[in-house]
């Protein structure tokens, strides 16, 4: 049997379109249940708090529920192979930066590798952290609070949400600039470094600003610096760690919204679309602000563009300090 032209022609074309159709219809039809959005630290934490800013109003858009499940432990890493996992094209994360870049360098037992295992969508929010130290505790500037652990002989340990985290990391690059030492002590989330914090079980820790600031105007804790290239307007009234005579720290925290690499492309490219819509809404971007995140709703790529450089750049403090998961 042979084909005209023209025949030829429109095999081509229907050869072609049917892979769009079908991609088309898979797009109309999802989402056909209730999402779920996985948070990999406690509720209260400021992930879940960026999590629970964009769930409902992500809903109305898509015509689905979003419940937030929180399964926090190992740094968020049990969390975030639950997402890499997932085959329901349903199921999606909120995760911070070292779950996106260097959890296998921290932990090669960790079964997931950041790289490969997700689909990047947006970025939900960035923010500084923010120096903080126990109310009873001597310094009010980085310099001065080094100062005095210096003088104490490097006797002091501080807190963070998990090993590999930017609290920690960013704390161990500090101290190594410093020339200082100090124990490292993980918790669960970061509304337990508080606790830990005002119990005076800790004497300091970098924690995100809609977790710090309650508590330093508060009384209970002190602020005495932040870890931005500049000012921030999410805590304007504080200067820069360096500001403070301390060593320089540009540090900033990030939550993002990922699916699994196996999400097809079309549920990927309306996802991605609906969720920075949201973010960028004004409803969004205050109640992120009020946790304590600037709202980005960025562009996929942007998000895989910072995944890659977190990798070089958090892989850098991992290697220096030589950090592995139980040391």
């Amino acid at each position: 049997m042979t084909f005209t032209r023209r025949q030829a022609l429109h095999a081509v074309a229907a050869s072609t379109l049917a892979p769009l159709a079908a991609t088309s219809a898979l797009a109309q039809a999802w989402p056909s249940k209730p999402l779920r959005i996985v948070v990999g630290f406690p509720p209260g934490s400021t992930p879940d708090l960026a999590a629970r800013a964009i769930a409902e109003p992500l809903g109305r858009l898509l015509g689905q529920n979003v419940v937030v499940d929180n399964k926090p432990g190992a740094s968020g890493n049990i969390a975030a192979n639950e997402v890499a996992t997932a085959s329901d094209h349903h199921t999606f994360g909120v995760m911070i930066n070292n779950n996106l870049s260097i959890a296998r360098l921290l932990n090669p037992q960790v079964p997931f590798d950041p790289a490969t295992a997700f689909a990047p969508l947006t970025i939900v929010g960035t923010a500084p952290l923010v120096w903080v130290v126990g109310a009873a505790v001597a310094g009010n500037t980085p310099a001065e609070w080094l100062a005095a652990l210096r003088n104490q002989g490097d006797k002091a340990n501080f807190g963070s949400p998990g090993i590999g985290t930017v609290g920690h990391l960013g704390m161990e690059l500090a101290m190594s600039r410093a020339g200082l030492k100090a124990v490292h002590v993980p918790f669960p989330g970061n509304p337990q470094v508080v606790n830990a914090l005002i119990g005076e079980q800790i004497q300091t820790a970098l924690l995100p600003p809609g977790v710090a600031m309650a508590q330093v105007r508060a009384g209970k804790l002190k602020a005495i610096g932040q870890t931005s290239a500049g000012r921030s307007g999410l805590v304007p009234e504080l200067g820069t760690v360096k500001d403070g005579g301390g060593p320089a720290l540009e540090l900033e925290v990030y939550t993002a919204l990922v699916g699994p690499a196996s999400l097809p492309a079309a549920v990927r490219t309306r996802m991605a679309a609906a969720a920075s819509e949201v973010i960028r809404s004004a409803d969004a971007r205050q109640r992120l602000f009020n946790a304590g995140w600037a709202a980005q709703g960025t562009a996929s790529e942007v998000l895989a563009r910072r995944m890659k450089d977190d990798t070089a750049a958090l892989g850098a403090i991992v290697r220096e300090r030589g950090i592995l998961v139980g040391n």
